[in-house]
């Protein structure tokens, strides 16, 4: 069931890229760190979910709130002319690498989990 999501939100993805219209140059930098700064709250989100700790409220607001705060620091650091937008890149793209190695630790204890069961089976039916 997730698969066919995850493949209907692909292919509306591509469709609405393919006619949207091109975003200005001006404001792709604060595309970009919305970006960034939603990818970490969903990170966030599936690691919840992992821990069994996952809620709603908490998701919708960290995943609006890091995007308005990233454009907010974007739009002050062209203010005063320093790249300000930098330091929330480096925070937002850190905390996804550590959400990423904890969802791939949880999936590889998964996957070894299973196949090791396996071959416990498969070693006690040959003996």
């Amino acid at each position: 069931m997730i698969f066919i999501a995850i493949l209907i939100g692909c292919i509306l993805g591509a469709l609405i890229g393919m006619n949207s219209p091109m975003i200005p140059y001006t404001y792709s930098s604060y595309l970009a760190i919305a970006i960034i700064a939603a990818l970490d709250s969903v990170f966030g989100g599936i690691t919840s979910v992992i821990k069994k700790n996952f809620d709603l409220k908490i998701f919708i607001t960290g995943f609006f709130g890091n995007a308005i705060l990233a454009i907010l620091l974007t739009i002050l650091g062209q203010k005063l002319n320093v790249d300000i937008y930098l330091a929330a890149i480096i925070v937002f793209v850190g905390r996804m690498f550590v959400n990423l190695a904890i969802i791939r630790r949880y999936y590889i204890d998964k996957w070894i989990e299973i196949f090791g069961k396996k071959k416990k089976i498969n070693i006690q039916e040959k003996e």
